[in-house]
């Protein structure tokens, strides 16, 4: 019964992991921090995260580069994070 309960504890803790932050410093790791910060989000929430990505805020006229500026944008912050703004900005 012991070892049932520790198990138990264990899984139970596993699951309270910390969110990912995403890290723009590089494009190879804004991929991969994005991708992983995504799986944090609810899957109805994961629409509004995906254009925020391609809608960054502070994105100046004759800017391309959306990437870069996402980059810039987002970077340090959670997934949770990203929605927030997003539907700050009236993304829905």
């Amino acid at each position: 019964m012991r070892l049932f309960a520790l198990l138990l504890a264990l899984l139970l803790a596993s699951c309270g992991s910390e969110p990912t932050v995403i890290d723009g410093s590089t494009p190879e790791l804004f991929a991969k921090t994005t991708e992983k910060a995504r799986r944090d989000l609810p899957i109805k929430e994961r629409l509004t995260f995906d254009a925020a990505l391609h809608n960054p805020g502070g994105l100046r006229y004759g800017n391309k580069d959306t990437e870069s500026v996402a980059r810039e944008a987002y970077h340090g912050m959670t997934a949770f994070d990203v929605v927030g703004d997003a539907h700050a900005r009236g993304i829905e």
